[in-house]
């Protein structure tokens, strides 16, 4: 009776020790309830210390053993030999794999064989523990190479990635993520693809518009003007009859019984020994037939953000380099949007008809669209007509407001007036920007009638599989990508 009427005024106490699963995630309720390594109180009250540890990217302390000292200083040698803390730091999810599959090898003890030590059988589970988190590791730092700048991948589950790591498409990603080490120009275009932050700032100003010109100033320079006996700079001493500025010596004679008739003689002569002052004033005065121009900042670049929209072509001009280069954009317009929380719109065209359209999102069904435009391969036509009006019509809705359109493409396709003039009344309304890649040896009609910027790919054929059949086959060393604009200069319709 006395148990029961403590346990009525304090209801805290029916729980115990199962009320230390408040401050653990309900993925680690189960496994830490039916784990039967130590006891139950020590053991959830040290997984909420082991939980924020490795939150931190920090080791546990050695306190907090989980009601078994040796097991579980065996599981932490191993956490800090395989750096698994450099894997959970600010990774909620991989925080609780690691200490799921801690629990579920503490819990192999209780099934040791007959005759067994418990120390070898604390060596072989922690052995086992290496063993699963060597290949564990591995995957993750292929995720970790591959997405590179994807930002916080807290979300994204190992087990969900652990399938597509094997697949033929994974390994093409792999290699397209090594190729954009040696293409440094084309990662900073389009990191600059998008507007928002320019919107902010300032309306967008007309490219015809003059720029004012700077100011230009008139030289001047400076005349010292000296004014004796002006308070100022104490220049040395000389003889006057200010009595302001005479020295101590000639005033102790003032006081003096024969003396003062030596000061007032001096005085009446301006011989007493003073102080010498002088004021130095400067006079600016212009210089005849001298300018200078007032230098002016340049203007800092605008930061990208804002959605993008990807016109990806994957005709059948595209197969081999070009096809390569284009994959690449698409993952780094991946890499570039996700940190910022900017969308990213995949629109792949082909021949007429053939659009499809692909959100491209840190999510496993945005991986899966990813994987699948990296391990597919171009074919058909090219049909920008469709595409492009399709961007255009989203570009008009409110999400998509401050979007800009990204074209990769080699640049053979044309447009309709009515889809061209459509296109440019949005980017004198809305203020909308078309980034063009160019892969290929020169620019067409079609492209630099559509793109506001363009960079060109010249090298496309050193990143085909095979480089020198790439060289051999069809090279032709242009040596301008705007041959067109220069040898048809009235060919642009404007």
């Amino acid at each position: 009776m006395p148990a029961q009427a403590a346990a009525a005024t304090n209801p805290e106490r029916l729980d115990r020790p199962f009320d230390g699963l408040a401050g653990l995630p309900r993925e680690l309720w189960l496994p830490s309830l039916i784990c039967s390594c130590g006891a139950t109180s020590a053991r959830l009250a040290g997984l909420a210390a082991w939980r924020d540890a490795l939150l931190k990217g920090v080791l546990p302390d050695d306190v907090e053993d989980l009601g078994d000292a040796p097991a579980s200083s065996a599981i932490r040698q191993v956490i800090g030999d395989l750096q698994l803390t450099a894997l959970t730091r600010g990774r909620s999810t991989m925080v609780v794999q690691v200490l799921r599959t801690a629990l579920w090898h503490l819990d192999t003890l209780v099934d040791r064989p007959p005759g067994q030590p418990r120390a070898q059988a604390i060596e072989d589970m922690a052995q086992a523990f290496r063993d699963e988190w060597q290949v564990e590791r591995h995957g993750w730092d292929a995720v970790l190479a591959l997405l590179l700048t994807l930002g916080d991948l807290a979300h994204l589950r190992h087990d969900e990635l652990k399938g597509r790591l094997s697949s033929r498409e994974w390994r093409e990603a792999e290699r397209i993520g090594e190729l954009l080490r040696s293409l440094p120009q084309l990662v900073a275009f389009i990191d600059q693809v998008g507007r928002a932050e320019r919107q902010l700032q300032a309306p967008p100003r007309c490219q015809d518009a003059p720029r004012p010109a700077p100011p230009r100033l008139q030289a001047v320079k400076a005349i010292e003007i000296r004014l004796a006996d002006q308070p100022g700079e104490v220049r040395g001493v000389k003889r006057s009859g200010q009595i302001a500025r005479m020295l101590a010596s000639e005033a102790a004679l003032m006081r003096h019984p024969v003396l003062h008739r030596l000061w007032r003689a001096r005085l009446a002569e301006s011989q007493l020994l003073s102080y010498e002052h002088e004021a130095v004033l400067p006079h600016w005065v212009p210089v005849p037939d001298a300018t200078r121009t007032l230098p002016v900042a340049p203007e800092p670049a605008p930061r990208a953000t804002g959605p993008m929209i990807i016109c990806l072509d994957t005709s059948g001009s595209m197969q081999g380099a070009p096809e390569q280069v284009a994959k690449a954009c698409v993952l780094q317009a991946l890499r570039t949007a996700h940190p910022a929380g900017r969308t990213c719109q995949l629109v792949a065209f082909g021949g007429p008809g053939e659009v499809l359209e692909r959100e491209l999102a840190m999510t496993p069904h945005g991986l899966d669209e990813l994987l699948a435009v990296m391990g597919q391969s171009f074919d058909g036509g090219t049909d920008l007509q469709t595409p492009l009006e399709r961007a255009i019509s989203r570009v008009q809705t409110q999400a998509w407001a401050l979007a800009d359109i990204l074209i990769v493409s080699d640049g053979e396709f044309g447009v309709t007036p009515a889809t061209l003039a459509a296109l440019r009344a949005c980017k004198a309304q809305l203020g909308l920007q078309v980034h063009g890649i160019l892969i290929a040896d020169r620019e067409t009609i079609g492209l630099l009638e559509v793109c506001d910027h363009i960079h060109w790919v010249r090298d496309w054929r050193r990143y085909a599989r095979d480089a020198r059949a790439a060289y051999a086959d069809g090279f032709s060393p242009v040596h301008s990508r705007s041959l067109t604009a220069t040898y048809f200069p009235n060919a642009i319709r404007r």
